[in-house]
């Protein structure tokens, strides 16, 4: 870690239990922004530093030090009281991370639970008419992307279908323009949610 490298305090919301998949996923590009996700994701040992060691082997060793205090720092100013009176006692940042996951994260059978109640979730969706496109795109991307924090695979496409077959009838012009210009399988999502903006605001 380079000593010039500010350490960011801006941090992901308090974990209070609930939807660690999505907390998981922001602190891993918090630490990762500060350079302290090694210190989560590996049990690495801080080696003592050897006899006459050099200044470079000095730096290696404060740094590898400081990267494992800090990360476990960050890890117990985002959670609650109740799961910081957990942890409080595990000295290993490895160790916090594994416990969190262990405690929260939840086995392959209610992640499968859970992914099968978005998809339901999903399939239920249908844009009123009192919604932008907008709008409903990002919920729709919003429970995909719940899907896929679970491990579970989702397909931009099946996003790009739901809206075709689910948005009011004032869309019909559009998507047959579209149909008519363009191929709707190179179609991006984003190309296909502009399209229907742009019919929106006129």
């Amino acid at each position: 870690m380079d000593s010039e490298t500010p350490y960011t305090t801006l941090a992901p919301p308090v974990f209070d239990g609930d939807n660690f998949q999505i907390w998981a996923a922001r602190m891993e590009a918090h630490l990762e922004a500060n350079d302290l996700w090694e210190a989560v994701e590996e049990d690495y040992e801080v080696l003592p530093v050897p006899t006459n060691p050099t200044m470079a082997q000095i730096k290696n060793q404060k740094e590898r030090k400081a990267r494992k205090s800090k990360a476990r720092a960050s890890l117990f100013v985002v959670v609650s009281k109740e799961i910081f009176t957990r942890i409080m006692t595990i000295k290993s940042t490895y160790e916090i991370g594994s416990f969190l996951k262990n405690e929260y994260e939840g086995d392959e059978r209610i992640k499968g639970m859970q992914a099968l109640n978005l998809v339901r979730e999903f399939e239920m969706q249908k844009m009123k008419e009192s919604k932008t496109i907008k709008e409903y795109a990002n919920k729709l991307l919003s429970i995909a992307n719940k899907v896929r924090l679970l491990g579970s695979e989702f397909s931009d496409s099946r996003i790009f279908e739901k809206i075709l077959v689910t948005i009011p009838e004032k869309f019909e012009a559009t998507i047959t323009a579209l149909e008519n210009t363009k191929d709707l399988s190179k179609l991006t999502l984003a190309e296909l949610v502009n399209a229907l903006q742009a019919q929106e605001q006129r």
